[in-house]
């Protein structure tokens, strides 16, 4: 309309009296404004027409130069967008109607009108046009879609006879197909089906879509057909509208997708149960392939890693080893090597890599695929055994140095013996001299002896004993021969099993471990010497390699003093080996007590942090009245389906802990840094029942992390664990409020007993 309240009206009316009527009407009405242009014979209106444009044409079919349907005709052809509404006489009805059946959108009878029903029947014969409008439009669109597509479309009446045919198929004509079935024109089988899916719209009244097929001369074509009920006026269903498209080509297509898409998930089933990773990446070295195997050595999902760049996602930084490995691949076809690539928690991991260049059909290269084999357990029990095993060369060295150091000291110290008794009138300097001579010599033998006590451990004659009697008579000693600024504390249980050893060699066990434990202490400290009970089961023993299932007890001698530096770790047990200055040790020490240790059947571990704590512990098999388990002994209780959150950042130990709790019916979250602990703990603090928390974690060391989760909340229960439960440690976690600290390595049991602990 002109506006939203303005309606443009062409009145072709002769009668002056009838058009003073309606404009006098027109003024009556509040609601719009009729701008209206009379004008008395046809002619004048198809000219208005032909320049202007109406809302709505009121028309009188007896005109001076027109009469009858003829004027309607007329105006009509002139203007078919405009809405007609016819004016009429009382008498003149009959004719009124024949113009609607012609296109006149109402008619009204002069003198039984009013404003409002004029205003009325215009704004009713607008939307009525408008809607005849865009229903042509539709329609022409139809058409021309219909025209340049595949799609066949025909109305069918109940009796499923051909009514209506548009776009005929290949082959048929519109008169080949008009007044026909379908059994006339297709085979019995298959017009027998599409009668059924008919039929059934029929009779229900509900449309429906089916892939159907026509088999024609051995040729088989597929159809997506659509069939929906059609009404007529009155909605009483009179036949079958449908809609049928030839996807003889998508379906074939589809089929032979399938068919790679079965391939392909068979393929992918056999690399996902590979424990494996296998990656492939383009040449650009963009990730394309992810599978499980790279997900669970990785930890990236294979939505967040494909797409990436694989050196960006599995590398700190540029590294020539990668540069040279993609190089050779590209050019010979496939590399081999290790490699140590990072996880997404930032963790190394060291992997046996293979790299093969992979190439289309025409032999140009697309991609390189990459497996990768997690050997980080491995090498670390390589390192192990190498440690073993060099330290077994160097025993056995050591042992054929010390027989001949025997053979050249027995003649020197029985000589020096002898000498006295043969010149009983020597001189005073010249005794002197043969009592250094002797001293010295006995010196060579202690430190022989000594040499072969790490080599093949000195065979002791064996008892059984109560190593608390030991541990205090040492006590005992240090305290009245170490410097007084250098604290000495002992914690052994009255209830403290019994060992078969040698109490000599242990006592010299102990003594060894202490010395160096004051000597690391040049400005004072603290010396504690504590023993406990422990019963080492499967789980500690994969933590262990020495370790083995039973009883065991275990000594532990810690110092505050300088620590020892991580590099040197591995060295400290060789014989001779020593950071001490010259003159102050001979770096038998420690191997002496490795020696002795494992002619007893027993392990050593070491752990220290620089300037800080070191703690030597050693484990001696336990015997003698401990077949018999205390009801205290007894395996603990089994959860209830408690969340338990478990924060370490070693994998290994996340495994055992994960398969320990979950077969004593735990759930478990685990999260391998502080930070990732705080996210998994907000998120599930309804639901976590208590936290394992590693004191020594990367990214947020663990107290801060557990201050953290007591601030989201103040009651949360946690249990401490580290590898070194030094007496400083212990004073730390203890001060934020956490009573409850777990050693490692620990036992199933020790670990259920403490989470029994926390949770009751």
């Amino acid at each position: 309309m002109a506006g939203e309240n303005i309606i443009k009206v062409l009145l072709v009316e002769d009668n002056p009296g009838d058009v003073l009527l309606l404009q006098e009407l027109f003024k009556e009405v509040i609601a719009v404004v009729v701008e209206l242009m009379p004008v008395e014979r046809l002619y004048e209106a198809v000219n208005y027409l032909t320049n202007e444009t109406f809302d709505v044409i009121l028309l009188d079919l007896s005109l001076p130069d027109s009469q009858g349907l003829q004027t309607f005709v007329i105006a009509h052809n002139q203007a078919k967008a405009t809405p007609i509404i016819v004016l009429t006489g009382i008498n003149d009805e009959t004719l009124a109607t024949s113009a609607m059946q012609q296109g006149a959108q109402d008619y009204l009878v002069k003198g039984q009108v009013t404003g409002d029903l004029l205003v009325r029947s215009m704004r009713y014969a607008i939307e009525r046009q408008r809607a005849d409008n865009a229903l042509r439009q539709s329609e022409e669109r139809f058409r021309v879609a219909l025209k340049n597509s595949p799609i066949f479309v025909y109305n069918q009446d109940k009796d499923l006879r051909y009514t209506w045919v548009y776009n005929p198929p290949s082959g048929l004509t519109v008169e080949k197909i008009l007044g026909k079935q379908d059994l006339d024109i297709i085979p019995v089988e298959d017009a027998q089906h599409l009668i059924a899916i008919k039929r059934g719209v029929l009779t229900t009244g509900i449309g429906t879509r089916k892939e159907v097929s026509i088999t024609i001369k051995d040729t088989t074509r597929y159809y997506d057909l659509t069939v929906e009920p059609l009404r007529n006026e009155t909605q009483e269903i009179i036949g079958v509208t449908c809609a049928r498209i030839d996807i003889s080509e998508r379906q074939a297509a589809l089929r032979d997708r399938k068919l790679a898409e079965e391939k392909i998930r068979e393929q992918a089933a056999l690399l996902d149960v590979t424990t494996d990773a296998i990656c492939v990446r383009d040449l650009n070295n963009q990730i394309i392939f992810w599978n499980k195997g790279a997900e669970t050595l990785y930890g990236w999902q294979a939505t967040e890693a494909c797409g990436k760049n694989a050196s960006e996602l599995l590398d700190d930084e540029p590294s020539p080893e990668i540069e040279a490995a993609l190089l050779q691949a590209i050019s010979q076809g496939k590399w081999q090597g290790e490699l140590t690539k990072l996880t997404k928690m930032n963790k190394e991991v060291l992997v046996a890599s293979r790299w093969t260049l992979v190439c289309d059909e025409q032999g140009k290269p697309k991609s390189i695929l990459t497996v990768d084999t997690d050997i980080t357990e491995k090498k670390h029990l390589e390192a192990q055994l190498f440690r073993a095993q060099r330290l077994e060369s160097i025993g056995t060295l050591a042992s054929g140095i010390a027989h001949d150091l025997n053979n050249i000291l027995t003649p020197i110290l029985a000589g020096a013996q002898l000498l006295p008794l043969k010149f009983p009138n020597v001189d005073e300097r010249t005794r002197h001299l043969l009592e250094i001579l002797e001293i010295n010599a006995r010196r060579g033998a202690d430190l022989v002896k000594q040499v072969l006590s790490f080599a093949r451990g000195v065979e002791g004659k064996h008892i059984t004993l109560q190593l608390k009697h030991i541990i205090v008579e040492i006590a005992k000693i240090l305290k009245e021969t170490f410097p007084k600024s250098i604290e000495i504390s002992t914690n052994v249980p009255q209830d403290l099993w019994m060992v078969s050893g040698d109490s000599t060699q242990l006592h010299q066990v102990l003594m060894n471990l202490c010395v160096n434990a004051r000597d690391a202490m040049s400005n004072g400290g603290t010396l504690s010497i504590s023993a406990e009970n422990m019963l080492i089961d499967a789980n500690y023993a994969r933590m262990n390699l020495e370790a083995k299932e039973g009883p065991y007890i275990v000594i532990t001698v810690s110092d505050t003093g300088v620590g020892i530096p991580k590099q040197m770790l591995d060295r400290i047990f060789e014989p001779f080996f020593t950071t001490k200055d010259v003159g102050q040790g001979t770096g038998l020490g420690l191997s002496t007590v490795l020696g002795i240790v494992k002619s007893h059947g027993g392990f050593v571990n070491v752990y220290s942090e620089p300037e800080s704590v070191t703690s030597f512990q050693v484990y001696l098999p336990a015997v003698g009245g401990i077949e018999t388990i205390s009801p205290e002994d007894l395996p603990p209780q089994t959860g209830h389906g408690e969340l338990i959150l478990v924060v370490d950042d070693e994998a290994a130990i996340q495994e055992i802990t994960i398969t320990s709790l979950e077969a004593h019916n735990y759930k478990i979250l685990v999260a391998s840094d502080g930070i990732e602990a705080i996210a998994l703990y907000a998120q599930n603090r309804d639901k976590i029942s208590a936290v394992l928390m590693d004191i020594m974690l990367p990214s947020l060391d663990g107290l801060t992390a557990i201050r953290t989760l007591q601030k989201i909340n103040p009651q949360v229960k946690i249990i401490a664990s580290s590898g070194l439960m030094s007496d400083k440690k212990l004073s730390a976690v203890a001060a934020i409020g956490v009573n409850t600290f777990l050693s490692k390595p620990y036992t199933v049991n020790e670990l259920l007993l403490s989470l029994q602990k926390v949770l009751s």
